[in-house]
Protein backbone atom coordinates (compact mmCIF):
# COMPACT_ATOMS: atom_id res chain seq x y z
CA UNK A 1 0.00 0.00 0.00
CA UNK A 2 1.13 3.00 -1.37
CA UNK A 3 1.72 6.35 1.29
CA UNK A 4 -1.26 8.77 1.14
CA UNK A 5 -3.10 11.54 2.69
CA UNK A 6 -6.69 11.69 2.79
CA UNK A 7 -8.54 14.57 3.55
CA UNK A 8 -12.39 15.37 3.03
CA UNK A 9 -13.47 18.79 4.92
CA UNK A 10 -16.49 19.20 2.95
CA UNK A 11 -19.40 18.76 5.42
CA UNK A 12 -22.58 16.64 4.12
CA UNK A 13 -26.10 17.45 5.00
CA UNK A 14 -28.08 14.20 3.37
CA UNK A 15 -31.74 13.73 3.05
CA UNK A 16 -35.40 15.07 2.44
CA UNK A 17 -35.82 18.73 2.78
CA UNK A 18 -32.02 19.70 3.93
CA UNK A 19 -31.94 22.28 1.03
CA UNK A 20 -34.51 23.83 3.23
CA UNK A 21 -31.41 24.63 5.68
CA UNK A 22 -29.33 26.30 3.38
CA UNK A 23 -30.10 29.26 4.62
CA UNK A 24 -28.90 28.62 8.59
CA UNK A 25 -25.69 26.47 7.06
CA UNK A 26 -24.33 29.62 5.19
CA UNK A 27 -25.21 31.97 7.74
CA UNK A 28 -22.48 29.87 10.14
CA UNK A 29 -20.04 31.44 7.63
CA UNK A 30 -21.18 34.81 8.28
CA UNK A 31 -21.09 35.91 4.85
CA UNK A 32 -21.43 39.44 3.76
CA UNK A 33 -22.96 38.53 0.24
CA UNK A 34 -23.70 35.06 -1.51
CA UNK A 35 -23.02 34.73 -4.98
CA UNK A 36 -25.87 32.31 -6.27
CA UNK A 37 -24.73 30.18 -8.94
CA UNK A 38 -27.18 27.71 -11.32
CA UNK A 39 -27.54 26.22 -14.69
CA UNK A 40 -30.53 26.57 -16.97
CA UNK A 41 -34.12 27.45 -16.10
CA UNK A 42 -35.05 24.44 -14.23
CA UNK A 43 -33.59 25.11 -11.03
CA UNK A 44 -36.06 28.26 -11.53
CA UNK A 45 -39.00 26.24 -13.02
CA UNK A 46 -38.75 23.44 -10.51
CA UNK A 47 -39.09 25.99 -7.48
CA UNK A 48 -35.73 25.07 -5.94
CA UNK A 49 -34.26 28.64 -6.59
CA UNK A 50 -37.05 30.22 -4.51
CA UNK A 51 -37.07 27.62 -1.88
CA UNK A 52 -33.04 28.87 -1.26
CA UNK A 53 -33.29 32.59 -1.73
CA UNK A 54 -36.21 31.97 0.87
CA UNK A 55 -33.89 30.73 3.29
CA UNK A 56 -31.06 33.04 2.86
CA UNK A 57 -34.00 35.68 3.00
CA UNK A 58 -34.96 34.37 6.24
CA UNK A 59 -30.96 34.58 7.83
CA UNK A 60 -31.31 38.06 6.52
CA UNK A 61 -28.02 37.18 3.80
CA UNK A 62 -27.73 39.36 0.87
CA UNK A 63 -27.18 37.91 -2.86
CA UNK A 64 -26.66 38.05 -5.90
CA UNK A 65 -27.84 35.39 -8.78
CA UNK A 66 -25.96 34.17 -11.79
CA UNK A 67 -27.14 31.17 -14.01
CA UNK A 68 -26.48 30.17 -17.45
CA UNK A 69 -23.65 27.03 -16.27
CA UNK A 70 -23.82 25.02 -19.70
CA UNK A 71 -22.70 21.01 -19.20
CA UNK A 72 -19.22 20.92 -20.14
CA UNK A 73 -18.91 24.88 -17.96
CA UNK A 74 -17.04 27.23 -19.93
CA UNK A 75 -14.22 29.96 -18.99
CA UNK A 76 -16.27 33.30 -20.24
CA UNK A 77 -18.97 32.27 -17.84
CA UNK A 78 -16.53 31.77 -14.89
CA UNK A 79 -14.48 34.94 -15.47
CA UNK A 80 -17.87 37.30 -15.82
CA UNK A 81 -19.19 35.11 -12.24
CA UNK A 82 -15.51 36.68 -10.93
CA UNK A 83 -16.58 39.89 -12.09
CA UNK A 84 -19.90 40.10 -10.57
CA UNK A 85 -18.07 38.82 -6.86
CA UNK A 86 -15.63 41.30 -6.86
CA UNK A 87 -18.30 44.57 -8.20
CA UNK A 88 -20.52 43.25 -5.96
CA UNK A 89 -18.56 42.18 -2.78
CA UNK A 90 -19.05 38.89 -2.67
CA UNK A 91 -17.07 36.73 -0.04
CA UNK A 92 -19.44 33.32 -0.44
CA UNK A 93 -20.74 30.71 -3.66
CA UNK A 94 -23.50 28.56 -3.81
CA UNK A 95 -24.02 26.34 -6.44
CA UNK A 96 -27.22 24.67 -7.13
CA UNK A 97 -27.04 22.00 -9.35
CA UNK A 98 -24.76 19.28 -10.26
CA UNK A 99 -21.00 18.65 -11.46
CA UNK A 100 -20.55 21.75 -14.11
CA UNK A 101 -22.26 24.16 -11.76
CA UNK A 102 -20.47 23.29 -8.94
CA UNK A 103 -17.23 23.25 -11.05
CA UNK A 104 -18.04 26.36 -12.40
CA UNK A 105 -18.28 27.62 -8.55
CA UNK A 106 -15.22 26.63 -7.37
CA UNK A 107 -13.62 27.89 -10.30
CA UNK A 108 -15.32 31.63 -9.97
CA UNK A 109 -14.47 31.63 -6.09
CA UNK A 110 -11.15 30.45 -6.94
CA UNK A 111 -10.54 33.43 -9.70
CA UNK A 112 -12.12 35.98 -7.16
CA UNK A 113 -10.16 35.31 -3.91
CA UNK A 114 -6.96 35.56 -6.60
CA UNK A 115 -7.92 38.21 -8.86
CA UNK A 116 -4.27 39.14 -10.01
CA UNK A 117 -4.00 35.85 -11.87
CA UNK A 118 -5.97 34.64 -14.89
CA UNK A 119 -8.15 32.12 -13.58
CA UNK A 120 -7.18 30.20 -16.73
CA UNK A 121 -3.89 29.47 -15.44
CA UNK A 122 -5.02 26.71 -12.89
CA UNK A 123 -6.65 24.81 -15.72
CA UNK A 124 -3.33 25.41 -17.35
CA UNK A 125 -1.23 24.50 -13.97
CA UNK A 126 0.62 26.74 -14.30
CA UNK A 127 -0.01 28.01 -10.81
CA UNK A 128 -2.06 26.91 -7.94
CA UNK A 129 -4.63 28.46 -6.30
CA UNK A 130 -3.29 30.34 -2.49
CA UNK A 131 -6.69 31.03 -0.92
CA UNK A 132 -10.62 30.56 -2.19
CA UNK A 133 -13.47 32.13 -1.20
CA UNK A 134 -16.05 30.19 1.37
CA UNK A 135 -18.24 28.23 -1.24
CA UNK A 136 -20.94 25.65 -0.48
CA UNK A 137 -23.70 23.36 -2.97
CA UNK A 138 -27.35 22.38 -3.24
CA UNK A 139 -26.78 19.52 -5.28
CA UNK A 140 -29.26 18.16 -7.85
CA UNK A 141 -27.58 15.66 -10.14
CA UNK A 142 -25.68 12.56 -8.83
CA UNK A 143 -22.89 11.94 -11.41
CA UNK A 144 -19.97 14.23 -10.99
CA UNK A 145 -18.97 13.93 -7.60
CA UNK A 146 -17.73 17.67 -7.72
CA UNK A 147 -19.53 17.85 -4.55
CA UNK A 148 -16.70 16.59 -2.12
CA UNK A 149 -13.75 15.99 -5.01
CA UNK A 150 -10.59 18.30 -5.15
CA UNK A 151 -10.83 18.99 -8.88
CA UNK A 152 -12.48 21.40 -11.15
CA UNK A 153 -12.98 20.70 -15.17
CA UNK A 154 -13.47 23.75 -17.43
CA UNK A 155 -13.86 23.91 -20.69
CA UNK A 156 -12.38 27.23 -23.01
CA UNK A 157 -14.59 27.51 -26.02
CA UNK A 158 -11.89 29.94 -27.77
CA UNK A 159 -9.34 27.19 -28.10
CA UNK A 160 -11.36 23.60 -27.56
CA UNK A 161 -9.55 22.86 -24.61
CA UNK A 162 -11.00 21.31 -21.48
CA UNK A 163 -8.76 20.90 -18.48
CA UNK A 164 -8.71 19.63 -15.42
CA UNK A 165 -7.05 20.79 -12.07
CA UNK A 166 -6.98 19.26 -8.65
CA UNK A 167 -6.04 21.30 -5.26
CA UNK A 168 -7.39 21.81 -1.75
CA UNK A 169 -9.08 25.04 -2.80
CA UNK A 170 -11.53 23.25 -4.75
CA UNK A 171 -13.10 21.37 -1.93
CA UNK A 172 -16.53 22.54 -0.83
CA UNK A 173 -17.43 23.52 2.25
CA UNK A 174 -20.59 21.93 2.32
CA UNK A 175 -22.88 19.84 0.42
CA UNK A 176 -26.37 19.50 0.48
CA UNK A 177 -27.76 16.10 -0.51
CA UNK A 178 -31.74 15.42 -1.14
CA UNK A 179 -32.19 12.74 -3.45
CA UNK A 180 -35.16 13.72 -4.07
CA UNK A 181 -34.25 16.57 -6.22
CA UNK A 182 -33.13 14.49 -8.58
CA UNK A 183 -36.15 12.63 -9.35
CA UNK A 184 -36.65 14.28 -12.50
CA UNK A 185 -33.32 13.80 -14.23
CA UNK A 186 -34.10 12.31 -17.56
CA UNK A 187 -33.35 9.04 -18.13
CA UNK A 188 -30.53 9.81 -19.97
CA UNK A 189 -28.46 11.71 -17.70
CA UNK A 190 -29.21 9.56 -14.95
CA UNK A 191 -27.38 6.91 -17.02
CA UNK A 192 -24.53 9.28 -17.60
CA UNK A 193 -24.75 9.78 -14.15
CA UNK A 194 -24.14 5.90 -13.32
CA UNK A 195 -21.07 5.53 -15.75
CA UNK A 196 -19.53 8.72 -14.59
CA UNK A 197 -19.98 7.40 -11.22
CA UNK A 198 -18.37 4.51 -11.35
CA UNK A 199 -15.70 5.55 -13.42
CA UNK A 200 -14.37 7.68 -11.19
CA UNK A 201 -13.78 4.63 -8.60
CA UNK A 202 -13.38 1.90 -11.70
CA UNK A 203 -9.96 4.15 -13.50
CA UNK A 204 -8.46 4.53 -9.68
CA UNK A 205 -9.23 0.32 -9.40
CA UNK A 206 -6.42 0.23 -12.02
CA UNK A 207 -4.05 2.22 -11.33
CA UNK A 208 -0.97 0.80 -9.40
CA UNK A 209 -0.64 -0.25 -6.23
CA UNK A 210 -0.51 -3.64 -4.13
CA UNK A 211 -2.29 -4.71 -1.14
CA UNK A 212 -5.23 -2.32 -1.34
CA UNK A 213 -7.76 -5.30 -0.24
CA UNK A 214 -9.95 -2.59 2.11
CA UNK A 215 -9.58 -0.25 -0.28
CA UNK A 216 -10.44 -2.81 -3.38
CA UNK A 217 -13.47 -3.87 -1.52
CA UNK A 218 -14.86 -0.70 -0.74
CA UNK A 219 -14.05 0.18 -4.67
CA UNK A 220 -16.49 -2.81 -5.68
CA UNK A 221 -18.89 -2.27 -3.59
CA UNK A 222 -19.13 1.59 -4.94
CA UNK A 223 -19.26 0.28 -8.71
CA UNK A 224 -21.64 -2.71 -8.14
CA UNK A 225 -23.71 -0.47 -6.01
CA UNK A 226 -23.64 2.10 -8.68
CA UNK A 227 -24.60 -0.20 -11.01
CA UNK A 228 -27.78 -1.56 -9.23
CA UNK A 229 -29.02 2.06 -8.30
CA UNK A 230 -28.50 3.00 -11.99
CA UNK A 231 -30.79 0.53 -13.04
CA UNK A 232 -33.66 1.09 -9.78
CA UNK A 233 -33.45 4.21 -10.82
CA UNK A 234 -33.96 3.97 -14.62
CA UNK A 235 -36.89 1.36 -13.52
CA UNK A 236 -38.38 3.71 -11.06
CA UNK A 237 -37.21 7.36 -11.08
CA UNK A 238 -39.09 8.35 -7.91
CA UNK A 239 -37.61 5.10 -5.98
CA UNK A 240 -36.30 7.18 -2.99
CA UNK A 241 -33.71 4.22 -1.73
CA UNK A 242 -32.43 4.06 -5.40
CA UNK A 243 -31.77 7.88 -5.56
CA UNK A 244 -30.43 8.08 -2.38
CA UNK A 245 -27.50 5.30 -2.77
CA UNK A 246 -26.65 6.88 -6.10
CA UNK A 247 -26.03 10.32 -4.65
CA UNK A 248 -24.25 8.86 -1.91
CA UNK A 249 -21.79 6.77 -4.43
CA UNK A 250 -21.52 9.73 -6.41
CA UNK A 251 -19.76 11.56 -3.72
CA UNK A 252 -17.85 9.14 -2.27
CA UNK A 253 -16.58 7.57 -5.78
CA UNK A 254 -14.79 10.81 -6.31
CA UNK A 255 -13.62 12.00 -2.71
CA UNK A 256 -10.86 10.55 -2.60
CA UNK A 257 -11.20 7.34 -0.31
CA UNK A 258 -11.55 4.52 -2.93
CA UNK A 259 -7.58 5.34 -4.15
CA UNK A 260 -6.45 4.97 -0.71
CA UNK A 261 -2.51 3.32 -0.88
CA UNK A 262 -2.90 3.38 -4.43
CA UNK A 263 -1.68 5.32 -7.54
CA UNK A 264 -4.10 8.09 -9.28
CA UNK A 265 -4.65 9.36 -12.92
CA UNK A 266 -8.35 8.77 -14.42
CA UNK A 267 -6.92 7.99 -17.93
CA UNK A 268 -10.09 7.76 -19.50
CA UNK A 269 -11.31 10.85 -17.99
CA UNK A 270 -7.98 12.49 -20.11
CA UNK A 271 -9.51 11.29 -23.13
CA UNK A 272 -12.89 11.94 -22.85
CA UNK A 273 -12.06 15.57 -21.92
CA UNK A 274 -10.59 16.06 -25.17
CA UNK A 275 -13.31 14.41 -26.98
CA UNK A 276 -16.50 16.48 -25.19
CA UNK A 277 -13.79 19.62 -25.33
CA UNK A 278 -14.07 19.50 -29.04
CA UNK A 279 -17.62 18.17 -29.59
CA UNK A 280 -18.76 20.01 -26.13
CA UNK A 281 -22.51 18.91 -26.74
CA UNK A 282 -21.37 15.47 -25.81
CA UNK A 283 -22.47 14.03 -22.58
CA UNK A 284 -19.44 13.49 -20.27
CA UNK A 285 -20.59 10.38 -19.08
CA UNK A 286 -21.81 9.05 -22.59
CA UNK A 287 -17.98 9.50 -23.72
CA UNK A 288 -17.01 7.96 -21.24
CA UNK A 289 -19.21 4.77 -22.07
CA UNK A 290 -18.15 5.13 -25.79
CA UNK A 291 -13.73 5.35 -24.67
CA UNK A 292 -13.38 2.73 -21.74
CA UNK A 293 -14.05 -0.88 -23.40
CA UNK A 294 -11.70 -0.18 -26.06
CA UNK A 295 -9.22 1.47 -23.32
CA UNK A 296 -9.45 -1.91 -21.42
CA UNK A 297 -9.28 -4.27 -24.70
CA UNK A 298 -6.17 -1.94 -25.39
CA UNK A 299 -4.71 -2.63 -21.72
CA UNK A 300 -5.27 -5.28 -19.71
CA UNK A 301 -2.63 -7.34 -20.79
CA UNK A 302 -0.28 -5.27 -18.61
CA UNK A 303 -2.00 -6.58 -15.90
CA UNK A 304 -3.64 -9.61 -16.08
CA UNK A 305 -4.36 -10.41 -12.35
CA UNK A 306 -5.47 -7.03 -11.55
CA UNK A 307 -8.37 -7.43 -14.15
CA UNK A 308 -9.10 -11.00 -13.24
CA UNK A 309 -9.98 -9.83 -10.03
CA UNK A 310 -12.23 -7.36 -11.13
CA UNK A 311 -13.96 -9.61 -13.49
CA UNK A 312 -14.78 -11.90 -9.98
CA UNK A 313 -15.56 -9.22 -7.89
CA UNK A 314 -17.41 -7.05 -9.67
CA UNK A 315 -18.98 -9.16 -12.13
CA UNK A 316 -19.18 -12.38 -10.26
CA UNK A 317 -17.31 -14.75 -13.00
CA UNK A 318 -15.27 -17.87 -12.26
CA UNK A 319 -11.78 -17.02 -13.24
CA UNK A 320 -10.16 -19.45 -16.14
CA UNK A 321 -7.23 -19.51 -14.60
CA UNK A 322 -5.99 -21.82 -17.50
CA UNK A 323 -7.12 -18.69 -19.95
CA UNK A 324 -7.67 -15.83 -17.51
CA UNK A 325 -7.91 -13.83 -20.97
CA UNK A 326 -11.03 -15.17 -21.76
CA UNK A 327 -12.31 -13.92 -18.19
CA UNK A 328 -11.04 -10.72 -18.63
CA UNK A 329 -12.35 -10.59 -22.02
CA UNK A 330 -15.79 -11.67 -20.79
CA UNK A 331 -16.13 -9.15 -18.09
CA UNK A 332 -15.11 -5.91 -20.46
CA UNK A 333 -18.47 -7.91 -22.54
CA UNK A 334 -20.11 -7.78 -19.58
CA UNK A 335 -19.94 -4.37 -18.98
CA UNK A 336 -20.38 -2.86 -22.77
CA UNK A 337 -23.51 -4.75 -22.38
CA UNK A 338 -24.30 -3.26 -19.70
CA UNK A 339 -23.74 0.25 -20.85
CA UNK A 340 -25.73 -0.70 -24.44
CA UNK A 341 -28.73 -1.63 -21.82
CA UNK A 342 -29.18 1.89 -20.38
CA UNK A 343 -28.88 3.74 -23.62
CA UNK A 344 -25.30 4.30 -23.53
CA UNK A 345 -22.99 4.12 -27.04
CA UNK A 346 -19.81 2.55 -26.80
CA UNK A 347 -18.15 3.93 -29.63
CA UNK A 348 -17.32 7.09 -30.59
CA UNK A 349 -18.92 7.28 -34.27
CA UNK A 350 -22.12 6.73 -32.38
CA UNK A 351 -21.81 10.19 -30.97
CA UNK A 352 -20.86 12.44 -33.85
CA UNK A 353 -17.03 12.19 -33.79
CA UNK A 354 -15.68 12.62 -37.11
CA UNK A 355 -12.84 10.33 -37.99
CA UNK A 356 -10.78 12.65 -39.37
CA UNK A 357 -10.42 14.44 -35.96
CA UNK A 358 -8.60 11.06 -34.04
CA UNK A 359 -5.18 12.28 -34.76
CA UNK A 360 -5.82 15.89 -33.12
CA UNK A 361 -7.91 14.11 -30.22
CA UNK A 362 -4.79 12.22 -29.82
CA UNK A 363 -2.48 15.06 -30.22
CA UNK A 364 -4.54 17.34 -28.08
CA UNK A 365 -4.12 14.52 -25.14
CA UNK A 366 -0.74 13.97 -25.20
CA UNK A 367 -0.05 17.64 -25.81
CA UNK A 368 0.97 17.68 -28.79
CA UNK A 369 3.96 14.19 -27.85
CA UNK A 370 5.30 15.72 -24.83
CA UNK A 371 2.87 13.89 -22.28
CA UNK A 372 2.45 9.94 -21.80
CA UNK A 373 -0.24 8.60 -19.41
CA UNK A 374 0.80 6.69 -16.77
CA UNK A 375 -0.81 3.30 -15.63
CA UNK A 376 0.08 0.04 -15.80
CA UNK A 377 1.02 0.51 -19.63
CA UNK A 378 1.95 3.74 -20.20
CA UNK A 379 0.38 4.91 -22.98
CA UNK A 380 2.29 7.38 -25.82
CA UNK A 381 0.86 9.41 -28.85
CA UNK A 382 0.40 6.14 -30.81
CA UNK A 383 -1.53 4.07 -27.91
CA UNK A 384 -4.17 6.62 -27.63
CA UNK A 385 -4.29 7.37 -31.26
CA UNK A 386 -4.90 3.17 -31.31
CA UNK A 387 -7.66 3.85 -28.29
CA UNK A 388 -9.89 6.24 -29.89
CA UNK A 389 -9.94 4.73 -33.43
CA UNK A 390 -10.76 1.10 -31.38
CA UNK A 391 -13.55 3.14 -30.17
CA UNK A 392 -14.34 5.07 -33.64
CA UNK A 393 -14.43 1.26 -35.07
CA UNK A 394 -16.18 -0.69 -32.56
CA UNK A 395 -19.66 -1.76 -32.78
Amino acid sequence: MLNFVYHTPTKVYFGKDEELNVGKIVAGFAPKKVLIHYGSQSARKSGLLDKVKKSLDNENIKYVELGGVKPNPELPLVKKGIELCLSEGVDFVLAVGGGSVIDSAKDIANGAANPETDVWDFSLKKCVPGKTLKKGAVLTLSAAGSEMSDSCVITNPETGEKMGYSCACNRMDFAIENPELTYTVSPYQTACGAVDIAMHTIERYFCPGEATYLTDAIAEAVIKSTIKAGNDCLADPNNYEARANMMWASSLAHNGLTQCGRSYMLTVHQFEHEVSGMYPEIAHGAGLAALWCSWARYVYSANISRWTQYAANVWNLDVDYEHPERTVEAAIDMQENYYKSIGMPTNLKALGVKEEDLEKLALNCTRNKTRELPGYKTLGYDDILSIYKMSYNAD
